[in-house]
C-alpha cells in the first residue's frame, strides 16, 4: 500500500466527510427537536447555496457568506412557523410527507428562478496545495475540514454554556417540562430548524466548489450525510460527526483500493451501509435502545 497515496485518500475523504458530518448534525439537529426526518435538508442546503451564488456576484466571498448563513437561518427558522407548526400534531407520516412535498417545492422554485445550468461556485481557500512529507493537499479540502470542526466546536460551545442553548436542549428532551420552567418551546424548535439550514448551507457552499452548483448537487450528498446520521446515532450530535467522517474516510479507501467499487458504485455502497446498520443496529454507534413499557 502507498503511504503517500493512502494519506492523501484519506485527508480526501475527510473533506467529503466533513460535508457529510455538516448535513448530518443538521438532520440530528431537527430529528431531536420534532423527532422527524427532514428529507428537505439537502434541498434546503441547496437552496441557500443559489443564493450565496447571487450574493458573491455582488460582493466578496466572506461577507456573503456571512450573509448567505444569516439568510439560511431566518428560513429555517420559517419554515419551522409556517410549514411544519400547523402539522406538529400529526402523525409522524404527515410530517415526514410534508417535508418531502417541502422537498419538490424547493427543487421547483430553483429550477424556476435559477434554471438548470451549471454553474462555477467559487472557494476561499485558493492557493498551492499544502505538501507534508511528499504528500500534497488541496486547500480547499483543508478549508473543509477546518470549517466544519470550527462550526461543530462552537455549537457544542453554544449548547453547553449559554442559557439559550439549554433552553433548547431543554425543549428537545423535555418539553412538557421546559414549558413549566417558562422555556417557549415552540420558539425554541423554530431556532433548532434555523441551525440546521445554517449547517446546511455550510455544507452547500462547500460542496458546490467541488461538485459545481446545480439543483439536484445535494441529493447524494442527503443519502451519504443519512448514512452517517443513521451510522453515529439519528438522536447522536457527535455521532453524526463521527458517522459523517466515517463514511466519507471508508467510501474513498473502497473506491481506491476496492476495484470493483468505481464511482458509479459508491451511492449504492452508501445505501448498503444504510440498510446494514438498520437491519444489525438501528439505534447506531451511539444511540441507545429505548425499552417502552406497554
Amino acid at each position: 500500500m502507498d503511504g503517500q497515496l493512502f494519506a492523501q485518500q484519506v485527508v480526501s475523504g475527510l473533506a467529503n466527510g466533513a460535508v457529510y458530518a455538516s448535513l448530518a448534525l443538521a438532520l440530528v439537529l431537527i430529528y431531536r427537536t420534532t423527532h422527524v426526518v427532514n428529507f428537505a435538508q439537502g434541498e434546503m442546503a441547496m437552496f441557500t447555496t443559489f443564493v450565496a451564488w447571487s450574493l458573491n456576484n455582488r460582493m466578496s466571498y466572506w461577507p456573503a457568506f456571512v450573509l448567505t448563513l444569516a439568510f439560511a437561518f431566518v428560513f429555517g427558522a420559517a419554515i419551522e412557523r409556517v410549514v411544519i407548526r400547523p402539522v406538529e400534531q400529526a402523525s409522524h407520516l404527515t410530517v415526514i410527507m410534508v417535508t418531502i412535498a417541502l422537498f419538490v417545492t424547493v427543487n421547483g422554485f430553483v429550477l424556476w428562478v435559477w434554471t438548470p445550468d451549471l454553474r462555477d461556485f467559487p472557494t476561499p481557500f485558493t492557493g498551492e496545495p499544502v505538501v507534508v512529507a511528499g504528500v500534497f493537499f488541496a486547500r480547499h479540502e483543508i478549508g473543509i475540514i477546518a470549517l466544519t470542526v470550527a462550526t461543530v466546536v462552537v455549537l457544542w460551545a453554544f449548547f453547553r454554556f449559554t442559557k439559550l442553548g439549554l433552553a433548547m436542549r431543554a425543549a428537545a428532551i423535555r418539553p412538557e417540562a421546559a414549558r413549566l420552567l417558562g422555556v417557549r418551546v415552540g420558539w425554541m424548535l423554530a431556532l433548532g430548524w434555523g441551525f440546521a439550514a445554517v449547517l446546511g448551507a455550510i455544507a452547500g457552499m462547500m460542496t458546490a466548489p467541488l461538485r459545481l452548483l446545480d439543483p439536484n448537487m445535494m441529493q447524494p450528498v442527503l443519502i451519504y450525510a443519512f448514512a452517517a446520521a443513521v451510522l453515529g446515532g439519528i438522536a447522536s450530535p457527535a455521532g453524526a460527526v463521527i458517522g459523517g467522517f466515517t463514511i466519507g474516510v471508508g467510501i474513498n479507501l473502497l473506491a481506491t483500493y476496492v476495484d470493483f467499487v468505481t464511482p458509479e458504485l459508491e451511492l449504492p455502497v452508501a445505501f448498503a451501509v444504510l440498510i446494514g446498520i438498520l437491519l444489525f443496529r438501528p439505534a447506531g454507534i451511539f444511540g441507545r435502545v429505548a425499552a417502552r413499557r406497554v
